[in-house]
């Protein structure tokens, strides 16, 4: 009876590349809705300040980048 004793690579490292990937695509998108939502507010000041509303989408984003992120490592 043999039994395979070679864990050289975890069962979690076989999709790394296409994960980091994702996680830099959801990035890039959530930094063009920032800038679509400081545009937004700076044509009409009345909604917000521009700073204002890109903080707070920029928090929002990390919020759920990190939710993502955890994720996918499971």
């Amino acid at each position: 009876m043999t039994t395979d004793t070679d864990q050289s690579r975890p069962q979690n490292h076989d999709h790394q590349e296409l994960r980091l990937v994702i996680l830099l695509l959801t990035l890039l998108v959530g930094l063009l809705a920032t800038a679509a939502a400081v545009y937004l507010a700076r044509v009409h000041p009345t909604l917000a300040q521009p700073l204002g509303v890109g903080a707070a989408v920029v928090s929002a984003l990390a919020g759920v980048t990190g939710v993502i992120a955890r994720i996918i490592r499971r």
